[in-house]
């Protein structure tokens, strides 16, 4: 059944969403309508597909974020990757949540409305001090135009000319920036139950998905077959 669908969407164009609601409407119509309760339970629920994250190299972060012209952007853009904050969290950091003493920066109200406590990046703060020093943001770390933080539009923006600027064939966003974050850090062997914590996720089989795009540590592992001592050409 699900092959069926996926042959479906992908031919037709129906989104998995829609794939869903004709199949509540098949359930309903044969477990209600016409009384035929055995088969509503046959008719099965599409599942979408799981892509796996775009993700970034060191190079092309580089590349990008130096792409960016505005400093503002620039330091929150940076600020999103050093961090593997979310755009809603990036725009809602106030200077008095970058604690330097202890190299800790503090996101208040996550997803779930939840708080937590990430790595303040030594680079990190060198880059808010010199942005600090030239726009002078007195609440909100990355202020607007009106009185409240800037706009996540105004970043969205930011990453697509950057992206475009530096020649990045790779769709760009926040959110990507974000998914680098863990998997360079499972790249250079931080545990990845730290990095559960650091991104705020309840589940540790949501930040596992990166151990399947963090490509270096997947080529350090040992093939099974290197244990062994094998002849290559057949006896004649």
């Amino acid at each position: 059944m699900s092959e069926l669908f996926r042959s479906i969407s992908c031919h037709r164009g129906i989104s998995w969403p829609s794939l869903n609601q004709i199949v509540c409407a098949l359930r309903f119509f044969y477990g209600v309508t016409l009384n035929r309760h055995e088969i509503p339970e046959r008719i099965v629920y599409a599942r979408m597909p799981r892509k796996l994250p775009a993700i970034l190299s060191a190079d092309e972060v580089v590349r990008f974020l130096e792409a960016v012209p505005s400093l503002k952007a620039r330091t929150a853009l940076t600020t999103a990757y050093a961090a593997g904050l979310r755009v809603s969290e990036v725009v809602s950091l106030k200077v008095g949540d970058i604690d330097s003493d202890r190299m800790l920066l503090q996101v208040r109200h996550g997803k779930g409305a939840k708080d937590r406590t990430v790595m303040l990046s030594a680079q990190l703060l060198d880059i808010r001090r010199t942005y600090g020093r030239l726009t002078r943001p007195s609440d909100w770390l990355f202020p607007g135009r009106s009185e409240g933080p800037i706009n996540v539009t105004v970043l969205h923006a930011a990453c697509r000319s950057a992206a475009k600027g530096a020649g990045l064939t790779k769709k760009v966003s926040v959110h990507t920036l974000r998914h680098s974050f863990p998997t360079h850090l499972l790249e250079s062997g931080v545990d990845i139950r730290i990095i559960q914590v650091l991104l705020g996720h309840n589940s540790l089989s949501t930040t596992a998905r990166y151990t399947q795009v963090a490509t270096t540590t997947i080529a350090a592992a040992q093939s099974p077959l290197d244990r062994l001592t094998l002849e290559v050409v057949p006896p004649a």
